[in-house]
C-alpha cells in the first residue's frame, strides 16, 4: 500500500477516522446486566468520544445472577451488539468467562496438563510396584532409575501396570513423570463458568470451547455486529504437556523424546538440547492447535481474531502472526513490556494497526486515576509502537447499587461515575488523533533487539512464559539505552529471521547471547555483508560482532549509525516515534516527566521545511529552528508532533559527535527547565515578547458540591453554602466532597482589550512528586497539578473550556471583555473520598464471597486517599501574550 503525504496526514490530522478512537474493556459482572442500563453506558461512552466496548464476562456481585450463556445473558449481548451498532460504536466480545480459556464444558481430557516428577530414593534390591494413580486422571509416561547417590546416569524403565525395578550396585534413585491436570481453574468466573482451564496444546480442546462458548455467543449475535472476537494473555500456569506430545515431537523433531524425558527435571550432558527441541515444540503446537485454531474458527464466522499472545504455553513473539488482530500491554517506553513483544510483531507483519490493553494497574485503586494519568500512560504505549487503545476498564453498575456502586477488583474505574468526567471528550480526541496519525507510514526502528530464544529454552524444562523470560534475560539497561540514544527498536526472534531481510536491518544487537542457532549466524552474516552492524552486548556467541556493554552501547551505536533523533535536553524523558511518509517524516515527541523541557532534536534525515501540530488544537505552524536543530518546549506530560518536508539537505553520518549529541546532559537538561509557572519564559518569551501578568488574588466565592455516596451537600458557609476564601484553598477529603465552584470578578482594563494580544488563563505551577509515591505496577504521573483534578471554566455563564492537563492554561481571548467579566471555575476532583467512606466498597467482596466463593480481593483500599487534596492550590493569573505566542 503506497504512503501517504503529507499533505494527506494533515487533512486527516485535523478529523481522523474514527475507527481509531479508544475502545473500553466493559466488565459485566455476574453476568448481571439490563437493556436499560447497557442503553445508558452505551450512550454515555458515545458522548465521551468512546469508540466501543469489549464485554468481559466475570465474576458476579450479587445473588441471584443469571448464569453464563443462559438465554437471558445471550439476549442481552445482542440488545447491547445493536445498540452500540445504532450509536455507531464498535462491540467485540471476549470468548470466555474470566480468563484463561476454559469453564464448566472442560472435562479432564480437554483440561491443562503439566508433567509432575516424583523421586523416590531406595536401595539396591530389586522391587516391583502396582502403577495407581496418585490423583484422578494422572498418568505414568516415564519413569527412570539413576545409579548412584546422587545419580550419574538415568536408565529408563519400561511402563506397564507393574513397574519392575531391577537390582542395582548400591543406592539408587526412581524418577517418574506423571502427566497431571494442572487444577487451574477459570480466574474471575461468572456464574455458571466456573472450570478446568483447557488444554492450549490440543486443537481437539480448543474446538470444543469455541464450539460450546463461541458458538453459543455468535448464534445470538451476528457476526456483522462484532468488531472482533479476543482472547486475553495466556495464563495457564506451568503448563507443559499434552496427551498427543511424544507422538507430535518425534514426528517434529525425528526421534522419541520419552527415554531423554528425564532432561527436563535433571541437569547432564545434552539437557540444553533436549529442551530447546521441547520447547519448540510446545510453542508449534500452541501456534497450530490454539492460536491457528481460533482464527480459523473465526475467519469461517466472518470476523476477526483479537489475541494478546504472550504468556504461558510459551508462545514466541512471532505466534502472535497467527492472529487477525496483535495486542500487548504494559506501559514503559524504555523497556519490554508485553506492548513492545506485540508491536514488534506487527512491524516484522507490515500490519499498520496494533492495539494495546491500556491502563490496567492506573493510579490503584479503582476512582483514583485522573484524565492528566491517562495521558501520560498513553503516551508510553504510544512511543511503543501502540496505535489502538483498549482502556481497561468500563465497570458496569446498576442504578439501584448502593454507594459507588460496582466497580472492578483492580484497575481503573473509567466510567461516568468520576467527577473528572466532563474531560474526557477533550482526552479521547487527543488519544484518537494521536491514534490516527501513527498508523500513517511506515515505522522507522533501526534497531533490531534479537531474542534469545534457544537459552531460554534450554534454562526452562518446565513451563515458563518466554516473554517474561527474554525481558528478564536482556534486561532494563540495553533497550533504556537505545531508547535514550535517540533509536527506536524492534524485537526479533529466531522465526523473523525467516522473513525479515538482512538488509531491512541497519543495527542488530545481541543482547547476552551464549548460545545462537546456525541460521541466526547466518542471517547476522548477512546484515554484516549487507553493510549493517551486529553488536554483541556481552555475547560471546557471536564473536564477528562488534563488542560492547550496557554502558558503551550508545557510543557503540552513534559509531555505526547516527540516531534517528539526536536529543539535546531531554533529560532521559523525551521519547520520540518516527513514521516515515511518502514524502517526509512525521515524529510523535513526548515528555514523559514531571519537568518542563526545553529539547534541541536533530533528525538523521533534515528537510528543508518543518511544521510543529498540536495534537489538541490541530493546526500547523513553523517549528522553532536553531542551526541544524529543532527546539521544542514540553510541558510535563505534553507531548507535540513534528512533520518535515521538501527536499532533503542533509542526511547525518555516524560518528562520535552524534552519540555525544545523543547522550544524556543533565546540565543542558537543567539549563532547560523553565518555571511552569512563568509562562512567558517558557514559551512566549523565546519570540521576543515580555507578556504583562494579572494575578487574580480575588476575592473568589467557594461553593461546596455534592458527595455521589450521600447525596447531601455539604454547607461551608450561611449563605446558602457559599463563602469567601484565599487561594490556594484546599478543601479536604471529609466529610466526602467531589466538586466545589470558585467564582471571582475580573476586570480587563481597556488596553489590554483588542490590541491583538491573546489573553490567556493560568492556573499556576504543579508540584513534582516523588517517584517513591508510585506503585511498582501502577502508573501515576509524578505531578501534583494546581488544580485536583479539573476544572470547567465559565465566563459570564458561559462555558468555555475544561482544564486538567500541563501547562494548566486556557485561551480566553476571545470572551473575555473590557471592563468586569465573571470568571467560574468548577473544579471536580476523584471519586477516592467517597469510596473511601463507602461500606459497599468492602463490603461487596464480603457479599460476593457468601453466595460464590472466593472469587476476587478488592485491591489496594487501604491507599485510595493516598496523594488526595482536592481544591485550587495556586492564585490564577491572567496573561497578555503576544498573538503568535503558543498557549
Amino acid at each position: 500500500m503506497p504512503r501517504p503525504s503529507v499533505d494527506d496526514v494533515r487533512t486527516g490530522f485535523a478529523a481522523p477516522d474514527p475507527a481509531a478512537r479508544p475502545l473500553m474493556r466493559w466488565w459485566w459482572f455476574g453476568p448481571d446486566v439490563e437493556e436499560a442500563e447497557i442503553d445508558r453506558e452505551l450512550r454515555a461512552m458515545a458522548d465521551a468520544g468512546l469508540g466501543g466496548a469489549e464485554i468481559a464476562f466475570v465474576y458476579p456481585l450479587r445473588e441471584g445472577s443469571p448464569r453464563f450463556l443462559s438465554e437471558v445473558l445471550l439476549a442481552r449481548v445482542r440488545h447491547a451488539a445493536e445498540t452500540a451498532r445504532d450509536l455507531g460504536l464498535r462491540l467485540d466480545v471476549t470468548l470466555t468467562s474470566g480468563w484463561s480459556y476454559g469453564g464448566s464444558h472442560i472435562g479432564p481430557e480437554h483440561a491443562s496438563r503439566t508433567l509432575h516428577w516424583e523421586r523416590r530414593d531406595s536401595s539396591p534390591e530389586p522391587f516391583d510396584v502396582t502403577v495407581t494413580s496418585p490423583w484422578p486422571g494422572d498418568e505414568l509416561v516415564a519413569a527412570f532409575v539413576g545409579e548412584g547417590f546422587p545419580p550419574d546416569g538415568w536408565i529408563p524403565l519400561p511402563l506397564g501396570e507393574v513397574l519392575h525395578v531391577p537390582a542395582g550396585r548400591g543406592p539408587r534413585t526412581v524418577l517418574l513423570a506423571w502427566s497431571r491436570v494442572t487444577g487451574q481453574q477459570v480466574k474471575r468466573a461468572s456464574a455458571g463458568a466456573e472450570g478446568p482451564v483447557l488444554d492450549h496444546y490440543s486443537a481437539e480442546a480448543a474446538r470444543h470451547h469455541l464450539d460450546v462458548v463461541g458458538g453459543a455467543l455468535l448464534e445470538a449475535v451476528p457476526a456483522e455486529l462484532l468488531g472482533s472476537v479476543f482472547c486475553d494473555s495466556l495464563e495457564v500456569y506451568g503448563a507443559d504437556w499434552t496427551p498427543d506430545l511424544p507422538q507430535e515431537f518425534a514426528r517434529r523433531r525425528g526421534y522419541d523424546p520419552l527415554p531423554l524425558l528425564h532432561r527436563l527435571h535433571v541437569d547432564e550432558d545434552g539437557s540444553a538440547a533436549f529442551r530447546i527441541d521441547m520447547g519448540r515444540t510446545l510453542t508449534e503446537l500452541v501456534e497450530e492447535n490454539f492460536v491457528a485454531v481460533c482464527r480459523e474458527w473465526a475467519r469461517a464466522r466472518g470476523i476477526p481474531f483479537r489475541l494478546q499472545g504472550y504468556g504461558q504455553p510459551p508462545v514466541t513473539l512471532s505466534s502472535q502472526l497467527g492472529a487477525d488482530l496483535i495486542e500487548g500491554e504494559g506501559w514503559g517506553w524504555t523497556g519490554l513490556p508485553q506492548t513492545r513483544w506485540a508491536s514488534s510483531a506487527a512491524h516484522l507483519d507490515g500490519r499498520d494497526l496494533v492495539s494495546s490493553e491500556i491502563w490496567t494497574w492506573v493510579h490503584s485503586p479503582s476512582f483514583r486515576a485522573t484524565p492528566l494519568d491517562l495521558k501520560g500512560e498513553a503516551h508510553e504505549h504510544l512511543l511503543l509502537g501502540i496505535n489502538q487503545f483498549v482502556g481497561h476498564g468500563w465497570p458496569y453498575s446498576p442504578p439501584e447499587a448502593p454507594g459507588m456502586g460496582w466497580m472492578f477488583y483492580a484497575a481503573g474505574a473509567l466510567d461516568d461515575r468520576n467527577p473528572w468526567w466532563p474531560a474526557m471528550p477533550e482526552l479521547t480526541r487527543y488519544l484518537t488523533r494521536l491514534s490516527w496519525l501513527l498508523r500513517q507510514g511506515e515505522p522507522v526502528a533501526d534497531v533490531k533487539v534479537y531474542l534469545p530464544a534457544s537459552e531460554l529454552y534450554a534454562a526452562h524444562g518446565e513451563g515458563f512464559d518466554l516473554w517474561r523470560a527474554c525481558r528478564d534475560h536482556i534486561g532494563p539497561e540495553i533497550p533504556a539505552a537505545i531508547r535514550r540514544a535517540g533509536y527506536d527498536l524492534d524485537l526479533v526472534d529466531d522465526q523473523a529471521l525467516d522473513v525479515l531481510e538482512a538488509r531491512s536491518a541497519p543495527v542488530v544487537v545481541l543482547p547476552r547471547v551464549t548460545r545462537l542457532p546456525q541460521p541466526a549466524r547466518a542471517w547476522l552474516d548477512a546484515v554484516r555483508e549487507s553493510g549493517g552492524t551486529v553488536i554483541a552486548v556481552d555475547s560471546p556467541a557471536y564473536p564477528d560482532g562488534i563488542t560492547a556493554d550496557a554502558a558503551s552501547l550508545p557510543d557503540v551505536l552513534a559509531r555505526s549509525l547516527a540516531p534517528d533523533v539526536a536529543l539535546e535536553g531531554d533529560g532521559g524523558e523525551i521519547g520520540v516515534v518516527h513514521r516515515r511518509l511518502a514524502d517526509g517524516d512525521v515524529y510523535f515527541v513526548a515528555n514523559t516527566g514531571p519537568q518542563v523541557r526545553t529539547v534541541r532534536l536533530t533528525p538523521r534525515t533534515r528537510r528543508a521545511r518543518c511544521e510543529q501540530w498540536d495534537p489538541r488544537e490541530p493546526g500547523a505552524r513553523p517549528a522553532m529552528l536553531e542551526g541544524e536543530l529543532l527546539t521544542v518546549t514540553l510541558h510535563p506530560y505534553e507531548a507535540t508532533v513534528l512533520v518535515t518536508y521538501g527536499a532533503v539537505v542533509s542526511e547525518a553520518a555516524a560518528s562520535g559527535a552524534a552519540g555525544s549529541r545523543a547522550a544524556v546532559s543533565d546540565a543542558v537538561s537543567s539549563e532547560a527547565v523553565a518555571s511552569e509557572a512563568d509562562c512567558g519564559s517558557s514559551d512566549a518569551g523565546r519570540e521576543g515578547a515580555r507578556p504583562d501578568a494579572l494575578r487574580l488574588d480575588g476575592p473568589w466565592r467557594f461553593t461546596a458540591g455534592v458527595g455521589r455516596e450521600t447525596g447531601v451537600r455539604r454547607e461551608d458557609g450561611a449563605d446558602g453554602g457559599s463563602i469567601e476564601v484565599r487561594l490556594p484553598h484546599h478543601w479536604g477529603t471529609e466529610p466526602p466532597l467531589v466538586s466545589g465552584t470558585y467564582e471571582t470578578t475580573v476586570s480587563v482594563a481597556p488596553d489590554w482589550h483588542g490590541d491583538g494580544s491573546r489573553l490567556v488563563l493560568d492556573l499556576g505551577p504543579s508540584r513534582i512528586l516523588e517517584d517513591s509515591t508510585r506503585q511498582a505496577a501502577s502508573y501515576r504521573v509524578l505531578l501534583a497539578p494546581p488544580v485536583r483534578e479539573i476544572a470547567v471554566v465559565s465566563v459570564d455563564g458561559r462555558e468555555v473550556g475544561v482544564i486538567w492537563d500541563a501547562p494548566h492554561r486556557l485561551d480566553l481571548t476571545d470572551v473575555l471583555h473590557a471592563g468586569e467579566n465573571i470568571l467560574r471555575l468548577e473544579v471536580h476532583g476523584t471519586a477516592a473520598p467517597c469510596v473511601a467512606v463507602d461500606p459497599q466498597a468492602a463490603g461487596i467482596v464480603a457479599e460476593s464471597r457468601r453466595v460464590y466463593g472466593r472469587r476476587f480481593d478488592q485491591q489496594d483500599l487501604d491507599r485510595v486517599l493516598d496523594q488526595v487534596d482536592p481544591g485550587l492550590h495556586a492564585v490564577p493569573v491572567l496573561h497578555r501574550l503576544p498573538r503568535g505566542a503558543r498557549r
